[in-house]
Parts: structure tokens; C-alpha cells; sequence
């Protein structure tokens, strides 16, 4: 059996990430899709349905963000993301790979229970400059 290892990180850097996150998951839930765009690399590749191809570049997650947005107007819901868990690796090129747990927790308009869903595991590799946080890549895996 292999033995258990736990990446060394600064506390710098993953409260750098943890900012990153509480950005991120704040202007998706507010839909300020160019905001939350912003948070991903020009080149960045997001995995974000298991039936649909991936979105790549700023611009692909803007359109796929937007789309999805669109597609669900009607549905009088308030969504809050919360991302737990996080577990950080430094990888060899100085990206560092994040695995955390995501819950969307939906509020119908009119009633006082909230609903998770869904339940998600969050793979990324983040690229870290001049103390700068960015999605370069995320992969949803769906509970």
C-alpha cells in the first residue's frame, strides 16, 4: 500500500487560492460572468458537463456561463457555490493542482429550504504569478 502524502504549500499561497475561490464563486452566483471569466487563463479549458464538449478560452466559458444562464431564467432560484475541502499539490511546471468538494445550494423563490444541488468534485490547475490566481484548467465530476 502506498503511502499517504500531503503536499507542502505556503500558507501564503493557499490563502491566495481561497481568495481566488470566494472571488470566483461570488460573481458566478451574482451572474457577473465577465468577472468570473476573468478568473480563468486566456487559454483556459473548463470541463463543465459530462455531455457536453469542453468550453476553451475566456470567451468559450463566457458563451457556455451565458448560455447555461439563459437556459435556466425562468427558473426562480437563488444560487449560492461553496467549495470545501481543498487540497493543494505544487506541480512540476509551478502550477499548483487543487482538488476540492463543491455544493450549490438553491433557494426557490417563496420557500425557506434550501436544496444542494448538485454535489461535485472540482479538479483544477491553478497557475500562480506575482501573486495573481488563475483557472487554467477545471474538470467537474458530478456526485
Amino acid at each position: 500500500m502506498e503511502a499517504f502524502t500531503v503536499h507542502k504549500v505556503t500558507a501564503e499561497i493557499y490563502a491566495l487560492v481561497q481568495n481566488l475561490y470566494a472571488h470566483q464563486t461570488q460573481a458566478l452566483d451574482r451572474g457577473d460572468f465577465k468577472r468570473y471569466v476573468e478568473t480563468f487563463t486566456e487559454d483556459a479549458v473548463f470541463f463543465h458537463s459530462p455531455d457536453a464538449p469542453p468550453a476553451r478560452t475566456r470567451a468559450g466559458i463566457l458563451a457556455a456561463a451565458q448560455a447555461h444562464a439563459h437556459a435556466h431564467k425562468d427558473d426562480q432560484v437563488t444560487k449560492r457555490h461553496y467549495y470545501n475541502q481543498i487540497a493543494l499539490s505544487p506541480l512540476s511546471d509551478g502550477s499548483v493542482r487543487a482538488t476540492l468538494y463543491a455544493l450549490v445550494v438553491r433557494t426557490r423563490r417563496g420557500e425557506k429550504v434550501p436544496e444542494i444541488w448538485p454535489s461535485c468534485l472540482l479538479e483544477d490547475v491553478l497557475t500562480i504569478e506575482n501573486d495573481v490566481v488563475l483557472t487554467r484548467s477545471r474538470h467537474i465530476s458530478y456526485d
